[in-house]
């Protein structure tokens, strides 16, 4: 049989990878091999921010090691690049850190769960996501004051599901990988039934909200006989002024521009929007600096508001380190790396090129319920398992879920190698983020506050 013999090569080639990286060398971590600071890495990123924006960079970066961590994807690649890697490549999520995963709403308004933030997207080797998740969760776990117990059990259970959802996507057929979808349920199931009650509430709430009418009665008021989005300086300001205007014109022409890259038949419904207002938005913590717009439109009956968030989009991380995109613009690679990862994306993403720079669109809030650390602290191993899950299906779809399975096995060995890595890994990020407070401390970094 055709299938046997495939399935046979995919195992021996997992099989064969374990003598490229023993599955015990994965736990092997020493900063000496680093070629140059975290910190000269984060400044070679200065180039491509605009530069008033970096004070509130490195004012985030510098509250927590976790909000540190967050911000250093760009370092921690140029980590995981000192060790040889298994050379089974997947569709890398870049940042697979466990606060970019949470619900989406499908094109029919179901609930779904899954990755959330592409930005670093790239093929890459699987474990790198799978290292970055697990010493997240570690520094997550410390940033909350959990036990060490806790972020152990918490990396087991993301390690373990990981695995045992490689092994059911390496039995089924490539369109069954593609179809399957984890619908908002499936993270809760395994919460005790009072817990589960309480977020299914939560999450109702907050999906109902988390849209663009919400967005509109929240974010908009009416000034100067006009709707206007609401400002929130610095993180969220017009752009009338002199020194904002190219911005301004850059935003207007990527809501006209864009709408080539997504499905035909949307330009019908773009058609019936026009552009109200458009502000600077400061988002996230490695976006910061980035050129952030958030655009407000108007169906032409007055009911349906529209809010599209468009991003600047850079090379990813990992191209110093992996082959360069095949891509030539980077805000298709993030839309592609979106499309092969997620099981359902807003049909709203798209991409375009204006100025020299790059960009991507999607839809602000569509009903996008993302916990903070604090919320998914008391579920944190539980939630671990299905972020894991999440990752590979993702994996599974992108790479040969076969041959990842057959180099993880059913043993401990994997398990083992990733959880020291991240204990490792969460002690370097802490004494990564100690450097960066005291750079600020003897006035190398300027910062602002960031939140």
């Amino acid at each position: 049989m055709p299938g046997s013999t495939a399935i046979k090569g995919a195992t021996a080639t997992g099989r064969a990878a374990r003598k490229v990286v023993p599955r015990r060398t994965l736990a092997e971590w020493d900063p000496a091999r680093r070629a140059c600071s975290a910190l000269e890495i984060l400044f070679s990123q200065h180039a491509e921010r605009v530069p008033d924006l970096l004070p509130i960079r490195y004012g985030r970066m510098s509250t927590s090691p976790w909000t540190y961590l967050r911000g250093a994807a760009a370092v921690m690649a140029a980590d995981l690049d000192l060790s040889p890697n298994t050379g089974l490549t997947v569709q890398l999520c870049g940042d697979a850190h466990v606060l970019n995963y949470g619900l989406w709403a499908s094109p029919e308004r179901n609930l779904l769960f899954d990755l959330r933030d592409f930005d670093e997207t790239l093929p890459g080797p699987f474990e790198w996501d799978v290292k970055r998740l697990a010493a997240s969760l570690v520094v997550c776990a410390q940033e909350n004051a959990l036990p060490d117990n806790t972020a152990d059990a918490a990396v087991t259970a993301a390690v373990a599901s990981y695995q045992a959802h490689m092994r059911s996507y390496a039995r089924m057929s490539e369109l069954d990988v593609w179809y399957d979808r984890i619908d908002a349920s499936t993270p809760l199931a395994s919460l005790a039934p009072r817990d589960r009650k309480e977020v299914r509430a939560w999450v109702a709430e907050q999906a109902e909200d988390r849209t663009s009418a919400g967005a509109f009665r929240k974010m908009t008021e009416i000034r100067d006989g006009r709707r206007r989005i609401i400002e929130k300086p610095p993180f969220r300001v017009h752009l009338d002024r002199p020194e904002h205007r190219d911005e301004a014109e850059i935003a207007r022409q990527v809501f006209e521009t864009y709408s080539s890259s997504v499905p035909e038949q949307l330009i019908h419904l773009f058609d019936r929007f026009t552009l109200s207002d458009v502000v600077r938005q400061v988002v996230g913590v490695g976006s910061v600096g980035m050129r952030v717009f958030l655009l407000l439109a108007e169906g032409r009956s007055g009911e349906a508001p529209l809010f599209l968030q468009v991003k600047q989009a850079g090379a990813s991380v990992y191209e110093a380190h992996l082959e360069p995109s095949a891509q030539t613009n980077h805000g298709h690679r993030v839309v592609l790396g979106q499309h092969l990862m997620q099981s359902a994306t807003d049909l709203f993403t798209g991409w375009t090129r204006l100025d020299g720079l790059d960009f991507y669109v999607r839809q602000f809030r569509d009903m996008k319920v993302i916990p903070d650390g604090r919320q998914i602290t008391p579920y944190l191993t539980e939630f671990a398992g299905a972020c894991a899950h999440a990752l590979a299906k993702a994996h599974a779809r992108t790479g040969d879920p076969a041959a990842i399975a057959a180099y993880i096995g059913k043993g401990s060995a994997f398990a083992h190698g990733i959880g020291e890595f991240a204990q490792a890994y969460a002690s370097q990020t802490r004494a990564d983020h100690a450097d960066l407070v005291a750079a600020i401390a003897a006035s190398k970094v300027e910062t602002a506050p960031g939140w």
